[in-house]
């Protein structure tokens, strides 16, 4: 109203002062935003990966390092190769798995994390007993939203994710029945906003699985908890035969692969607390607990009887680096170790660094069994549940023998190498 009244020129001198007054505020509040938006530009260049692509060739055994062969592109990205070509996600098998998760109302770790083997471990194959394997999914516990937000993950994030549904054990016991299969591998989202991080309704998941089959071998994919030994205890105790944490990545990268709350050395002291919850201190576990309860343990053993975890190449690591979390996971006590190609989920996610080739995964292979781990896969599609992997690690729980990867027939990077002498062939 202030503006509309006066003469016509009392108006027009109104109204230039207000417009000079929002200019001026406008020029201010972009001072004072100048030094947080460059900033901000400094540090999406220095995350930005280089415009200089490699291919590396096979690290060598001991410690040398091979040479490596440097091409420059035109782009910045690399393209995909031949060899990461995965099974198609189609066929009967594929769609009467689809269809029972979702009439048991779980989530899946294959279809949130967007894994590529997805149509392989759908489809199955016929009967296991004849050298093909059974239709399975990796369940994710806790559902299907993570409070964490690491840059190379395609799970849903969010800082208060729906309560948990306290009948899920039950239906994740009763699923893995009717699917009958006696190994398997659960996983779980990181519960941050919970008490306990969601570390018991794990267990609770793991007891119900027991339960329905005495026979089944149980494997987790475990979170970190922050690091809390006693929500470890509290997973690694449940029952389970094998305790799996990722490291992810090697350190220099780890604050920037993943959510600020995790940690290398915090993931190291993780699986390193769950190994020392073997069998032969389930004594010192059961006084430490409150006394002997084979209910509240899972069981007559204290804690797996492995402990494995999983890398991700192609992130833009360094040899070196490789070689030194591969000593530091032995250091821990690490068991079993996976290696696969880190795959760029989406466009909002961390861009890939560098396409392994798959002598370079045959070599890690080599140099990781030479460092005394018990099993090794490594391979481009390779993935820390991948069931070939399962396969093996079953058939070493089952004979009781924990070191038994010098018998192993069968090479994951041979299976993941097929895909790609076959689009050769063609």
């Amino acid at each position: 109203m202030l503006v509309r009244s006066g003469t016509a020129a009392e108006r027009t001198a109104r109204l230039r002062l207000v417009r000079g007054v929002m200019s001026s505020s406008s020029a201010a509040v972009a001072e004072a935003a100048r030094p947080r938006l460059a900033a901000l530009q400094a540090r999406l260049e220095a995350e930005a990966p280089p415009p200089l692509v490699t291919t590396t060739t096979a690290p060598a055994v001991g410690g040398d390092l091979a040479p490596t062969t440097t091409m420059r592109t035109e782009t910045a990205r690399p393209r995909k190769p031949a060899w990461l070509k995965a099974s198609p996600a189609t066929g009967p098998e594929y769609e009467r798995l689809r269809s029972t998760v979702r009439a048991a109302g779980l989530a899946t770790v294959c279809e949130e994390a967007r894994c590529p083997n997805i149509g392989e471990c759908w489809s199955g194959g016929g009967d296991a007993s004849e050298g093909h394997h059974v239709a399975t999914a990796t369940i994710m516990l806790g559902g299907d939203t993570c409070t964490r937000g690491c840059r190379f993950c395609a799970v849903k994030t969010s800082r208060a994710p729906a309560a948990l549904d306290p009948e899920e054990p039950r239906r994740v016991a009763a699923s893995i029945a009717a699917w009958g299969l006696d190994y398997v591998v659960v996983t779980t989202v990181d519960r941050d906003d919970l008490p306990d991080q969601g570390a018991g309704h794990i267990a609770d998941a793991v007891r119900e699985m027991k339960r329905a089959n005495g026979n089944l071998l149980v494997e987790v994919l475990s979170g970190d908890f922050q690091g809390r030994v006693d929500l470890v205890e509290r997973v690694a105790t449940s029952g389970l035969e094998v305790f799996a944490h990722n490291v992810e990545t090697v350190e220099r990268l780890t604050p920037r692969v993943r959510d600020r709350r995790a940690g290398y050395r915090q993931s190291l002291s993780v699986l390193e607390h769950a190994k020392s919850l073997s069998s032969a201190n389930y004594d010192d576990v059961a006084l430490r607990l409150g006394g002997d309860d084979g209910d509240r343990l899972g069981g007559p053993r204290a804690g797996p009887r492995l402990t494995k975890t999983s890398v991700m190449l192609g992130l833009g690591e360094r040899e070196d680096e490789v070689r030194q979390l591969l000593r530091d996971a032995r250091a821990a006590g690490v068991d079993v170790v996976t290696f696969g190609q880190y795959l760029r989920p989406t466009k909002r996610h961390l861009a890939v660094a560098e396409y392994v080739t798959p002598d370079a995964f045959a070599a890690w292979q080599r140099e990781a069994e030479a460092m005394g781990f018990a099993y090794v896969a490594s391979g481009p599609l390779v993935r820390s549940s991948y069931r070939a992997g399962e396969l093996f690690v079953k058939n070493m729980l089952r004979r009781g023998d924990d070191s038994a990867a010098a018998d192993k027939k069968t090479s994951l990077l041979a299976q993941a190498a097929v895909p790609a002498a076959a689009a050769a062939a063609a």
